[in-house]
């Protein structure tokens, strides 16, 4: 094992190859990528497969938008985050357009998801390789998960083709009580929060392995 730094992938100084396994965050996994020709999968936080778990309303809209429909003073409140690779701003619920001027300069005709703001009483991680669940682990609240809904979505996922070879997904438990998908998140610079070492390093480096695979083709993350 070799610890490096994130000049040093940036200035492509690491020797790596189809052999080498290479774990780190966003920026470091991307920079290797990039290195050894690896197109880097587009952000699928809401895949298409997976609307109906979602529980409340999600859409894309630009950041500029957005906040014009705030400044008319009727709009309710929205959860908004960037839509694309690059993140310009961290997501939050903006209340009015006040919130938006908080962003400074980041560009209004940057894509964004917005979401109806729902009240969540439980979060939790899930985490997936080859379409089972080998992980779940709570990270707010209290609330009991409902697993049938947990399991159903991750067969709609698997079958919809589109699902990475590993990763996470994380669901909530709303006021209502009913069990909704928050996000799915890919494996390859996945955070881990309670899982055992053996099962977390197994899930980065099967989507590692996928993703070597993809080495000069172009764009895409199924499977």
């Amino acid at each position: 094992m070799r610890y490096y730094s994130i000049k040093r992938i940036h200035r492509r100084q690491l020797p790596l190859g189809p052999d080498t396994f290479i774990a780190g965050d966003m920026d470091a996994m991307h920079g290797a990528m990039r290195q050894l020709g690896i197109p880097v999968p587009e952000p699928d936080d809401y895949p298409e497969s997976l609307r109906e778990f979602l529980r409340r309303r999600v859409w894309t809209s630009t950041l500029g938008e957005i906040e014009r429909v705030m400044e008319t003073g009727s709009a309710p409140p929205v959860f908004v985050k960037p839509a694309e690779r690059r993140k310009g701003f961290t997501g939050a619920v903006c209340y009015s357009e006040r919130d938006f001027a908080a962003l400074g300069r980041v560009g209004r005709r940057q894509r964004v998801w917005c979401s109806e703001v729902v009240e969540w009483v439980a979060e939790y991680r899930v985490y997936v390789i080859g379409g089972g669940v080998v992980a779940v682990d709570r990270y707010a609240g209290s609330a009991l998960l409902d697993m049938d809904v947990v399991r159903s979505a991750v067969a709609a996922y698997d079958h919809s083709g589109t699902a990475p070879s590993a990763y996470g997904i994380d669901f909530g438990v709303l006021a209502s009580g009913a069990t909704a998908l928050v996000e799915v998140n890919d494996g390859y610079a996945l955070g881990a929060y309670d899982i055992a070492a053996e099962q977390y390093t197994e899930l980065v480096l099967r989507r590692w392995v996928e993703l070597l695979g993809t080495a000069g083709v172009s764009a895409g993350s199924g499977r």
